[in-house]
């Protein structure tokens, strides 16, 4: 039986100027009308700009296949800079294209081998802490997923285990971040001066950098000194990489940048995902019981294994429909390198050029009942049809998340863990708030009931 989870409801008609700033201030999903959910383009007019929303699985093909054509938005690097410094989630050009190319090495699938003991280290330790709450009282698995992921970006890519006090001084800043880089976006979008609001989100994000900068700046003096060789890390692979064309390494302030960026796109994005999840099969007990008998199956009792994670599909596909239905990242920002039509639309040189992964899952056109969560839509014909089309949690074509295949390792890991070791009940009493900012989180956290089994 599947069942539509919360969303914010969509107005019924486009906001005003006024309105759209107001609305738009917490949650930028709070902007949207039911057009926006079956349309193929609108156009937004902001002071001084119009910004081009494109929901036409085509042109979506089109604009994320080439990277020189349709470059991220400068806006994109404005909101995400203070955090990320000039990573390769927010360059462009050849810039990107060297970056790419040393940081490849380090999600290689030898290299994922490598690491999938530390995130079954990492899982030991969160079930561990489960334990100690699995008696049937209300949960707010928020913070348990986030420090269960940077526990595992910790270990996988800087060898480094996280303490529960860093991992909340972290979970924090993020929040901090998040909260302030959204709203300094739409006061530039607004031509308004963000000047709290940046002050703000380079706040934060110092506080992220300043742990994250302090284990590199270690790590590299390790190396040079001859005593790092042993390390078989993410952070490893990226110290010791050589760009084959032009011959070079990054630099400290660079690996820092990355560093930076693997934190946010591989523990943020994933804690978001994976509470979600979580809250989404509490309300699907059935479901649990088909994933249970599914891991006793493949697995039984022994220890996860990297091979087993091809082996459980039904956990698989919860994964998929949980970022169907709330995709970490809610919208791309690209922007047209020259001046052209897009369908109907004149699209001038440098507009932005909005591709929202939370609505082309949820397009009325293109999914069947897109606002219900089945998991096993996407053993249909038609589920099959629709996600070549317009499932892109992790982007596509040369830009696409360099980290996909991690990130669904770690996601499947950790959920099969759950499900086999505890039963996840709802708790009626709580009703998620999305909210849709750098990621899309709860507004007022995700609670469940967890039960031994």
């Amino acid at each position: 039986m599947n069942f539509q989870p919360p969303y914010p409801k969509p107005h019924v008609r486009k906001s005003s100027f006024l309105l759209r700033f107001l609305r738009g201030w917490n949650s930028w999903i709070d902007v949207l009308f039911e057009r926006s959910y079956s349309m193929k383009m609108g156009k937004i007019s902001q002071p001084g700009m119009d910004i081009f929303m494109v929901n036409d699985a085509d042109w979506v093909r089109r604009i994320l296949g080439d990277a020189h054509a349709y470059p991220k938005h400068k806006l994109m690097h404005r909101m995400l800079e203070p955090l990320l410094g000039t990573s390769i989630f927010t360059t462009n050009g050849e810039l990107w294209e060297r970056q790419r190319r040393l940081v490849e090495p380090a999600f290689a699938q030898a290299r994922l081998k490598l690491v999938f003991a530390l995130m079954a280290d990492s899982v030991a330790g969160m079930t561990g802490r489960m334990d100690a709450v699995a008696d049937g009282r209300s949960y707010e698995v928020d913070g348990e997923m986030t420090y269960v992921t940077a526990d595992i970006i910790f270990r996988t890519i800087l060898s480094e285990n996280l303490e529960e006090s860093a991992a909340k001084e972290i979970y924090d800043a993020f929040l901090e971040f998040q909260h302030h880089a959204q709203r300094a976006m739409i006061l530039m979008i607004y031509r308004l001066p963000p000047v709290y609001s940046a002050w703000a989100s380079r706040r934060a994000a110092k506080k992220i950098r300043t742990i994250l900068s302090g284990i590199i700046a270690r790590r590299m003096a390790e190396r040079d000194s001859g005593r790092g060789s042993a390390r078989q890390d993410i952070l490893a692979a990226m110290m010791d990489a050589v760009d084959p064309v032009s011959g070079d390494r990054f630099t400290y302030e660079e690996l820092v940048d990355q560093v930076c960026m693997l934190f946010l796109a591989g523990h943020e994005t994933s804690a978001s995902a994976l509470t979600w999840a979580l809250y989404l099969i509490s309300q699907c007990p059935h479901l649990q019981d088909q994933m249970l008998a599914e891991i006793q199956a493949a697995v039984g009792d022994r220890d996860f294994e990297l091979s087993d994670i091809k082996s459980l599909p039904t956990v698989g596909n919860v994964f998929r429909e949980t970022l169907r239905l709330y995709p970490p990242v809610g919208f791309f920002v690209r922007e047209a390198a020259q001046s052209q039509c897009i369908r109907d639309k004149s699209v001038k040189e440098g507009s932005p050029i909005l591709i929202s992964p939370w609505l082309l899952h949820r397009h009325r056109t293109l999914w069947e009942r897109p606002d219900e969560f089945d998991p096993d839509r996407f053993d249909t014909p038609e589920g099959k049809e629709s996600s070549k089309c317009a499932y892109i949690p992790f982007s596509k074509g040369p830009r696409v998340c360099i980290g996909a295949a991690y990130a669904t390792q770690e996601a499947v890991l950790i959920l099969a863990s759950i499900v086999r070791r505890y039963r996840v009940e709802a708790d009626p009493s709580h009703v998620p708030k999305v909210v849709g900012r750098v990621t899309i989180r709860s507004g007022n956290g995700v609670r469940v009931k967890l039960r031994r089994r």
